[in-house]
């Protein structure tokens, strides 16, 4: 009796106070959340709630299977060249500038982040869209515009393993695969116009000296037509000892009429026939001579009778034309032996692209993922849910007290277009 007599005594059954411990409660009951109060709000509210995910789902699927068309993917695999190209990421770097759309590359570190960057380049991406007609299939306008579309669809990954897989999302399954397997056509092709190997800058640089020589040769050639035309000048070794030859015989006889004359004078005069007709003819003879040795009468263009006073100088004219020709047809020969040499360097150094896996047409669709849509429309309708219900009863408790009341019809009033 005793032992209860204390535990029931005011003063003693009780602990004392704590003024600090209190005052800390108090303003926790009163600034925190009541989860209970929270929990009881939200279960007498859950129909509103089962409303809004139900609702939000309901919009989702109407979306997702009646107004979202199925989507398909095209994947090809091929490994990218390991040889000769690693070693010239620097002099690829400055190569891409004509490419526009990559960047960056000075810092790459492996073959197949090279091959990566020329996928998404601005130029296969130009290509693919004149391959495939795509402004026509995505509708747009501007190239800019298809370039994005298509990028926006195209997806390269590199693999840990080295591989690198080349996707394409597109409505018809099989443009998807061909898309896919365009992409490795455009990387051939632009591989091919890239020096990515030494070889492959020989190539190109005996390609344009031999290109160069080509046309010089040709004017060279040209040169010597225009001599030969001018000077009447084919062969002149031989036109001028033929030259020499009809010189020798025209002073021949017309050292055996002089002195065929000679003796007719003895006997007869000046008047006889056979005088007068060795004197005409030794006359002609001795014409043709001059003319033959120093004609200075125009030549006609092609004529091949030269007169032998001029024929050095024609002679060296020609030769020189002729010695122009064969330099460059010497030179012509050997930049061709060394630009069929690097062609062959190149095709034993050519970074060949090693496909694992050509693009099939799917059979199966990858998108939209409609249940993952429709369980993130849940929740969102749930948050949505969630969130009527708290500002609804926000507003009721307002609606309680006069004074809020007054000030949230103000407000109301305020957003009301005024008329």
């Amino acid at each position: 009796m005793a032992q209860e007599t204390v535990l029931n005594h005011p003063e003693i059954s009780s602990p004392p106070e704590l003024p600090f411990t209190d005052s800390r409660q108090s303003t926790s009951a009163e600034e925190g959340i009541d989860l209970m109060k929270l929990a009881t709000l939200l279960l007498q509210g859950k129909k509103t709630i089962l409303r809004f995910i139900l609702v939000a789902a309901v919009l989702t699927a109407i979306m997702v299977y009646l107004v979202m068309k199925p989507t398909y993917t095209g994947e090809a695999v091929f490994l990218p060249p390991q040889g000769s190209v690693g070693s010239s990421m620097s002099q690829l770097a400055s190569q891409l500038g004509s490419l526009g759309a990559i960047g960056g590359l000075a810092g790459l570190k492996s073959p197949g982040e090279v091959y990566v960057g020329i996928l998404g380049s601005r130029t296969v991406a130009d290509e693919m869209v004149k391959r495939f007609d795509l402004q026509k299939v995505y509708k747009t306008k501007r190239l800019s515009d298809t370039e994005k579309t298509l990028k926006s669809s195209s997806k390269f990954v590199l693999g840990k393993d080295g591989l690198i897989t080349v996707s394409v999302e597109d409505l018809d399954p099989k443009r998807a695969a061909d898309l896919a397997n365009g992409y490795m056509d455009a990387l051939r092709e632009q591989n091919g116009r890239l020096a990515l190997t030494d070889a492959s800058e020989r190539r190109l640089f005996f390609e344009e000296q031999l290109e160069r020589e080509k046309n010089a040769l040709a004017d060279a050639e040209v040169d010597l037509k225009k001599t030969q035309e001018q000077t009447g000048l084919i062969v002149p070794g031989g036109q001028a000892q033929m030259e020499i030859q009809t010189s020798a015989e025209l002073r021949a006889q017309i050292t055996s009429r002089q002195v065929e004359l000679a003796s007719l004078k003895q006997g007869a005069t000046d008047q006889n026939p056979a005088v007068v007709r060795l004197q005409t003819e030794i006359t002609g003879l001795e014409q043709q001579l001059q003319k033959l040795e120093n004609d200075s009468g125009r030549r006609q263009p092609g004529s091949i009778q030269l007169p032998t006073a001029k024929v050095p100088e024609l002679a060296l004219e020609y030769v020189r034309k002729q010695r122009e020709v064969k330099y460059h047809e010497v030179l012509f020969e050997l930049i061709a032996r060394q630009y069929e040499s690097a062609r062959l360097d190149e095709s034993r150094e050519a970074p060949l692209l090693q496909v694992v896996d050509r693009a099939q047409t799917p059979d199966k669709k990858s998108g939209p993922p409609r249940m993952l849509l429709i369980l993130a429309s849940c929740i969102l309708g749930a948050f949505a849910g969630v969130s009527w219900v708290i500002l609804r009863n926000f507003i009721s408790t307002l609606q309680q007290d006069p004074l809020k009341a007054a000030q949230l019809e103000t407000l109301r009033q305020a957003a009301l277009p005024r008329r």
